[in-house]
Formats: C-alpha cells, sequence, structure tokens
C-alpha cells in the first residue's frame, strides 16, 4: 500500500521511528540496520504493511535491498516480520544474503529465534532466488537514472527479457540523431520488439 513515507523525524529509537508527514505521525518498525542509518532530521524509509485482524503495522527500511530481503525472509513458513526484523537487527543484510548463498547454515542459527530447522529451510527456500538475483540486489537503487536505464526498467516491466530490449534500447539510440525522451525511446522500442 505504501511505497515509502518521507519526512521529519520526530520520534527514533532502535525498534521504531515516529516520521511526520503532512501532518501526520507515522509509527514505523525499524531494524537496527536502518536505525544505524537514519539522521535526526529528515528520512525517507521504503515500507511494508502488515495487515492482521487485530493490527496494522508498518514495518520500514532505509534502504530497498533491505526491504526485498525481509519480503523474501517473510515469504518462507515459520517466518513472521517480527522474526525478519530481528535477523535483519542481528547481523547485516548483506551478511544474511551471503550467509543464505553459501549455504551457512550456523551463521544464520546463531541469530535469536533461528533454530537449525528455520535456518536450513531459509537456506532452502532462498538460495536459488539470490543466487539468480546476484550480490548487488541490496545496493542502493540508483536516484540518477538515465533515459535508456528508464526506458528499460520499463520495458522489463512490462514483460520484455532485459537481454532483448537492451539491445533494441541501444539499437534506437545509435538511430536517432537527436536526443530522445523515455517516452519516445519507450514507443520505439516497442515498435520493434
Amino acid at each position: 500500500m505504501y511505497a515509502y513515507i518521507s519526512g521529519k523525524l520526530t520520534f527514533k529509537n532502535p525498534a521504531y521511528v515516529v516520521v511526520e508527514t503532512g501532518g501526520v505521525g507515522y509509527h514505523i518498525h525499524i531494524s537496527l540496520n536502518t536505525f544505524s542509518q537514519l539522521n535526526d532530521e529528515s528520512v525517507k524509509l521504503f515500507t511494508w504493511l502488515h495487515v492482521k485482524e487485530d493490527a496494522h503495522t508498518l514495518y520500514g527500511f532505509a534502504e530497498e535491498g533491505e526491504r526485498r530481503l525481509f519480503l523474501h525472509l517473510i515469504s518462507i513458513s515459520g517466518i513472521g516480520p517480527n522474526t525478519a526484523r530481528t535477523m535483519l537487527s542481528s547481523i547485516t543484510p548483506d551478511e544474511i544474503q551471503a550467509a543464505i548463498v553459501n549455504g551457512n547454515v550456523s551463521l544464520i542459527q546463531r541469530i535469536k529465534g533461528i533454530g537449525p530447522k528455520s535456518a536450513q529451510r531459509i537456506i532452502l527456500e532462498l538460495q536459488d532466488k539470490l543466487r539468480k538475483e546476484g550480490p548487488d540486489t541490496l545496493t542502493r537503487v540508483v536516484v540518477n537514472k538515465t533515459v535508456k536505464d528508464e526506458a528499460l526498467t520499463a520495458l522489463v516491466t512490462l514483460g520484455f527479457t532485459r537481454n532483448v530490449a537492451e539491445k533494441v534500447i541501444d539499437q534506437e539510440i545509435k538511430r536517432s540523431s537527436d536526443e530522445l525522451t523515455v517516452e519516445q525511446l519507450i514507443k520505439f522500442a516497442l515498435k520493434s520488439l
């Protein structure tokens, strides 16, 4: 429901923050990893809303990659949002990803609340997914994208294969003598695909 919340940080502690935006203060649960990256003024937290019968709980993350890993973790049976948040508070997202990809059961098992069976299940269910995504999935999202990057992202979102879409975009850029807008580049590429 909420992609991110950006605003003034009015309260901060290691478990949650309150972010005021538009006159509303949002109570957002965070990990220690996110807590360590917050400044004391304005913040932008990528969010996920957990809806239960008796509560709606917002979870916030300093980086999109941490949220993505959190969503992977909670997709596993027996791992809820609080357990995933504990995992992200115990070791860094990069360490969690490396432990899963490398099958390091003992590192994951050292996290409070994760037993040997849960650690093995996490590795079994996420190892292939995280390997396919690659090691750079937890890196910060690039803010200043080029026209080519934005067009490529749009085409991939529409369901085209990244390699094929990139080739078509490159061809269109070489053909055109003028500088193309994102919309023009997408239209030209859609005609070729």
